[in-house]
């Protein structure tokens, strides 16, 4: 048998390996590794450019695919005789409105943000880029919403049933606003005839008493009116995300 050398070093350093023509494990961990050559480089460096190219090409495919998940919402807008139930855009930070808040005085709640007037305003835009045949605008009474309409459609008729009741005890229509203004909305969409939009803008809470859906802020959910008579009043056609 033949002895492996020894690697053990001494306080002055590693003792010099001797192993009678066996090759060396000292030499095989005390070597440094080689630094990477001209050629080693290179392939680094292209499969770097490689790697950002895939991720630049990406960036259309993913817009391509969020314009093509809104395009029945699109064409649902461009045949009309639907109805709009929006969202009001952004809003500064915060949840509900202020205590002491009052609806004739807008400094007094929670209003939309410079970002959210922005956002308003793109989705004015792109109902006009896409031909939609525009009707009647409602809204409840809170400054957000009342601002996310005239932003958006230049144009607004406060509708007391489209307020909030998100807060029951503070509710402008007492503790069985829920249910009431529930009906009262499904009522109104059942009822919408012809071919223009009808738009209401008001507040996640009375969306997802109708419909189930939570929306974002600035998000659509938009309503197809059943025939006459049957049950549930409506369809939900699709939800179109604020542009």
């Amino acid at each position: 048998m033949v002895a492996l050398p020894s690697c053990r070093g001494t306080p002055a350093g590693p003792v010099p390996c001797q192993g009678g023509g066996v090759p060396s494990p000292c030499a095989a961990r005390s070597a440094p590794p080689a630094p990477p050559g001209p050629s080693a480089l290179a392939a680094l460096l292209a499969l770097a450019l490689l790697l950002c190219c895939t991720v630049v090409a990406a960036l259309p495919a993913r817009a391509a695919a969020a314009s093509t998940d809104a395009e029945p919402a699109w064409a649902a807008l461009r045949g009309g005789g639907v109805v709009v139930l929006l969202r009001h855009a952004r809003t500064v930070p915060g949840v509900g409105d202020p205590p002491g808040f009052r609806l004739d005085d807008c400094s007094t709640q929670r209003n939309l943000s410079d970002a959210g007037r922005e956002q308003a305003r793109r989705l004015g835009e792109a109902f006009r880029a896409a031909g939609v045949p525009l009707g009647e605008v409602l809204s409840s009474r809170w400054c957000r919403c009342i601002d996310t309409a005239n932003e958006a459609f230049g144009r607004v008729a406060p509708w007391p049933t489209a307020d909030s009741f998100f807060d029951a005890a503070l509710a402008t229509g007492g503790p069985d606003s829920r249910s009431r203004q529930t009906a009262e909305l499904r009522k109104r969409v059942a009822a919408h005839r012809g071919r223009d939009v009808l738009v209401v803008v008001t507040h996640q809470v009375n969306i997802t008493a109708l419909t189930g859906i939570y929306p974002a802020m600035g998000e659509a959910v938009i309503l197809r009116p059943a025939p006459r008579g049957a049950a549930g009043g409506f369809t939900i056609e699709a939800r179109l995300p604020m542009p």
